[in-house]
């Protein structure tokens, strides 16, 4: 644990993980690193979620269903989710920024065979590929703020690095469904490939290197869990994620079926809610270093509301578009406030607590998208949005009775 965290957390420095400020602390800040890493959860989750702006031409190609479709979703969940907690483990000693480069790189190759793929089966190659790469670069990734970023800029730093999320639902998806509405579906995964070969020479050219601060062992992430503040985190994001995919998973053919919405209005409407996804990951994102519980608790409210409404707002483009902006505020700022969540209630467990964080987020990926695809195949578009709502609101109930388990942290 650097100094860095102990200025931001307001603990005495740890030593579960770290004994001393390794190679790589932030003694002399540069933003470039932070960008570049911003750069790559960019593409991390623009590749992972652009299926959901290209659910319907992808299942009509394929010859398969929108709720099968959904299913690439859950592949590279499940795999990123499988990955991503043992992260710092399986890299063992390697420098970190060797290890994302790398995988980055990968990440590049998965997209590249997914726009090949001339069938469900080689789509899903695509998808695990991809799922390996996001699992090993979530799992490091989530902990580099601390080791780029020093005590007064480090809360800027998290949502910058976070805010790649939001940024992937304004830029990403919206563009990709815009390409694919010119050319083909096939493209938009064509400019993700490259995109992941940019990506990690962007890193390899301004990270700095990132050493082990010790070699990772497995009990680190049993302690992790075994903590209060870790654990109820982990319910509560759990939640929410799953209600969240469980209903934008399958938004496009909300957006098309009930509302009678183009191709090209519904990328609007993406635009529009990745726009207010951004306003609320450096809205929400500086406030949860302060009010961790205040951020995570205004978050989830807004997306059970959205979620709760968007079956009965799909009468006018207004009334979905202040949906969206109401799910996409809420929602941009759930990655930086339930990883923040994570950071102080246990700092000194970073890495572990980190990955875990990454691990629980894409199982709820997987998990929600696989829910979503069966309830809308079975009982349709309004009951996949009440099913959402419900899991979320469940994450809202247990955040209200909950806390980091710092004193501090109570408001």
């Amino acid at each position: 644990m650097t100094n860095a965290e102990t200025t931001a957390a307001g603990l005495p420095r740890a030593t579960a993980e770290t004994p001393a400020p390794p190679a790589g602390s932030p003694t002399t800040h540069r933003w470039s690193p932070v960008l570049a890493v911003a750069l790559a959860t960019f593409t991390l989750v623009s590749s992972e979620m652009m299926p959901v702006g290209l659910l319907t031409p992808m299942s009509h190609s394929l010859g398969v269903t929108d709720g099968a479709t959904g299913l690439s979703l859950t592949i590279t969940g499940l795999i990123a989710a499988a990955l991503s907690p043992f992260a710092p483990a399986l890299v063992g000693p390697r420098d970190r920024r060797s290890v994302l480069v790398a995988f980055m790189l990968l990440l590049g190759l998965a997209n590249a065979v997914t726009a090949l793929a001339p069938n469900f089966a080689v789509l899903a190659v695509g998808r695990v590929l991809l799922g390996a790469a996001m699992g090993i670069v979530w799992g490091l990734v989530a902990s580099l703020g601390p080791r780029l970023a020093d005590g007064p800029r480090l809360a800027l730093a998290m949502t910058l690095i976070f805010s790649g999320v939001s940024i992937a639902s304004v830029l990403g998806v919206p563009l990709g469904t815009y390409l694919a509405a010119l050319l083909d579906w096939r493209a938009a995964f064509w400019a993700l490939a490259l995109l992941g070969a940019a990506s990690a020479a962007v890193l390899a050219a301004t990270l700095p290197p990132l050493p082990a601060h010790r070699r990772a062992r497995l009990d680190g992430l049993a302690g992790a869990l075994r903590h209060r503040g870790i654990a109820t985190g982990a319910a509560i994001t759990a939640f929410v994620v799953l209600g969240h995919f469980a209903g934008y998973t399958y938004v496009r053919p909300v957006l098309e079926a009930d509302a009678g919405l183009s191709s090209g209005t519904i990328a609007t409407c993406l635009l529009v809610y990745g726009l207010a996804g951004v306003a609320g990951n450096f809205t929400l994102g500086p406030m949860s270093g302060r009010r961790p519980k205040t951020a995570v608790t205004l978050a989830l409210s807004g997306v059970t509301l959205a979620t709760a409404l968007l079956g009965s707002a799909t009468g006018g483009l207004v009334t979905v578009l202040l949906v969206l902006v109401l799910w996409g505020v809420s929602y941009g700022g759930v990655s930086v406030s339930t990883q923040t969540w994570f950071r102080l209630a246990d700092p000194a467990r970073v890495e572990a607590s980190a990955a875990l964080w990454a691990g629980v987020f894409n199982a709820s990926i997987a998990l929600g998208s696989l829910a979503g695809g069966l309830v809308v195949d079975r009982a349709g578009n309004h009951a996949v949005l009440l099913t959402a709502a419900a899991l979320a609101g469940a994450g809202l109930l247990l955040t209200v009775l909950s806390r980091p388990d710092r004193p501090a942290d109570r408001a």
